[in-house]
């Protein structure tokens, strides 16, 4: 088969060499200059799309900028997600395909979006939708071992076309995944709260971090752990590392989008506020804690780690941001250290919050080898070191002249 990606961005660019590793003919199409050296990069949607028999969507449905999570967000309007794009692209590519071609949606949308809105401006193709589980950072590893793949038809039923794309996928799949076929409505639900039981799980661990913190006494990993362990009745181990909130470009702004489903449909509650809340509230209590040990030290806040994750550049709802945001909202000198935003500091001293453990080594250090691992630079003696994920250990930061804060680990006797 020969294949077509519109919208050759963060994901689909990726997405596109994946499958031209695999042997497709692949084209592609983006507004913006992309080059690739695996894919032929045509420069109209109809050079794109001539030919192909699988025509992949890849464009983004995004939020306002103020919505992305990175500042407090719980007092503005609940909004859906922008369909301005998607529109247009369907639309474009609408005039060029014919019924031997099938357009794959992969953006994410609401339930019944692509029923209502999308799904009529393909007329002259066939459809599906075909949400992925992806994460920035990992994308090609994603792509060929996701935990599902998930199909969206218009009656739920794996008809010709399901079976062609999941005959498609298993030729290139390394984990054999398993394939979830349901309405496009269902397929749309399956994508969206994913997400969201990932947002609220991690917004219940870190709720547990809290009462650690306030309670006293407690190491937030033991409790985390035995319910890690739970696995009858309640959980599975993926995260259930209490740290810093849900963050990227895709949970918090899902969770967002599904407050303003809430209300349309008028289920009569939102639970989505209250994750979201919890995760802004949560921000706030970590940063009070960076504040009062700035005050008491006189010293600044530095946090190690600006993205949303270490090992790449997007600060798309970064976590660190909604922490600095409460920083400096109270006053306190704060600066960020993080290579791949261009945060690029020798050495640093102050308060600092182990935002990051940096799986690799950035510029010049003169720590240890083996401590390589976890600093972007030099922190200095005198320093406090906050770390919320408890990687580091007092043995560790003490012969460097540092003090070691285990956010989240009270215990009297560390």
């Amino acid at each position: 088969m020969k294949i077509g990606v519109i919208g050759i961005g963060k994901l689909g660019l990726i997405a596109a060499e994946v499958m031209a590793d695999a042997g497709y003919d692949v084209t592609g199409y983006d507004v913006n200059n992309v080059k690739s050296s695996k894919i032929t990069v045509m420069p109209t949607i109809q050079d794109a799309v001539l030919g192909r028999d699988l025509i992949f969507i890849a464009v983004p449905t995004p939020h306002v900028k103020e919505y992305s999570g990175h500042i407090p967000c719980m007092e503005l309007e609940p909004k859906d997600f922008n369909y301005d794009i998607v529109k247009s692209v369907l639309n474009d590519v609408n005039k060029y395909v014919t019924q031997n071609q099938l357009v794959v949606l992969i953006s994410t949308v609401l339930p019944g979006t692509t029923r209502r809105e999308l799904r009529p401006l393909i007329t002259n193709a066939r459809f599906i939708y075909n949400p992925y589980l992806i994460a920035m950072g990992s994308v090609a590893w994603d792509m060929v071992n996701p935990e599902m793949v998930i199909i969206g038809t218009e009656d739920g039923d794996v008809t010709h076309d399901a079976k062609i794309l999941i005959d498609f996928y298993k030729t290139f799949m390394v984990n054999d995944p398993r394939y979830e076929v349901g309405t496009w409505d269902e397929a749309e639900g399956i994508k969206i709260f994913y997400n969201t039981f990932i947002s609220t799980k991690i917004g219940i661990v870190n709720m547990i971090q809290d009462v650690a913190e306030k309670n006293g006494n407690m190491n937030v990993d033991v409790v985390t752990t035995a319910l890690s362990r739970s696995t009858h009745r309640i959980t599975g181990p993926a995260y259930l590392k209490a740290g810093l909130g849900d963050a990227g470009g895709c949970h918090p702004r899902d969770n967002i989008a599904l407050r303003w489903m809430a209300e349309k449909p008028d289920l009569g509650y939102d639970m989505f506020e209250m994750v979201m809340r919890a995760r802004e509230v949560q921000a706030e209590n970590m940063a009070e804690k960076l504040i009062n040990l700035a005050l008491q030290h006189n010293l600044p806040v530095w946090i190690h780690g600006k993205a949303f994750k270490p090992n790449v550049t997007y600060i798309d709802g970064s976590y660190s941001l909604l922490v600095g945001h409460y920083v400096e909202k109270a006053g306190v000198e704060l600066n960020y250290v993080d290579p791949l935003t261009g945060d690029i500091y020798p050495s640093i001293r102050g308060v600092v919050l182990m935002a990051h453990h940096a799986p690799t080594t950035y510029g010049n250090t003169t720590m240890q080898q083996a401590e390589k691992q976890d600093f972007y630079c030099t922190i200095e003696p005198g320093s406090v070191i906050v770390d919320p994920w408890r990687y580091l250990t007092h043995e560790q930061v003490n012969k460097h002249g540092c003090t070691l804060v285990q956010y989240g680990n009270t215990r009297i006797i560390q």
